[in-house]
């Protein structure tokens, strides 16, 4: 297996999906391919396309991408789509119904995903990345994203802002 490489793409010649559908990547000094491969983001929310780890299905990283430009366009787009696959998080639109009772918040939302119901046990389930942008947390582990406090409805606003 490949010592850890740092330096962007470097020691990592591609990644595709075999033909049971799974990543695999093509190191360099490495005759046979490293099965079952995952990528992931070192920092999702700060730096999305940014420092992403392509890790052994066992967790051990095999390469650490800085950016996604040095690495030839195919294995780019399977970076990509795998994760964008892989998170789902609904962008809030409005906050339709907000509800705090018993230290449970329970919140109707439109998101570019439909309608959802979610509930938050405490302020530790929002996670403000911005001034104006935030993450909630449910109490189920869902993630769902304010993208822009201030393009929400003045409704919408006035319920969460004690969250920004």
């Amino acid at each position: 297996m490949s010592a850890k490489v740092e330096d962007n793409a470097a020691g990592l010649k591609r990644i595709e999906r075999n033909d049971r559908g799974e990543l695999t990547a093509y190191l360099d000094g490495d005759d046979k391919p490293v099965e079952k491969v995952k990528v992931a983001r070192c920092f999702p929310w700060s730096l999305r396309d940014q420092y992403i780890s392509v890790r052994t299905h066992d967790d051990k990283e095999i390469a650490l991408l800085r950016t996604l430009d040095a690495v030839e366009p195919a294995t780019r787009e399977v970076i990509e789509r795998e994760l964008r696959e892989k998170v789902f998080v609904p962008k809030i639109s409005r906050i339709t119904k907000y509800q705090d009772e018993f230290d449970v918040i329970s919140i109707t939302a439109e998101t570019d995903r439909g309608e959802v119901n979610f509930q938050l046990r405490s302020r530790e389930d929002v996670r403000a990345l911005s001034p104006t942008r935030a993450i909630f947390r449910d109490v189920d582990g869902n993630l769902y994203e304010v993208p822009d406090f201030l393009s929400l409805d003045r409704a919408s606003r006035l319920y969460i802002e004690h969250f920004f």
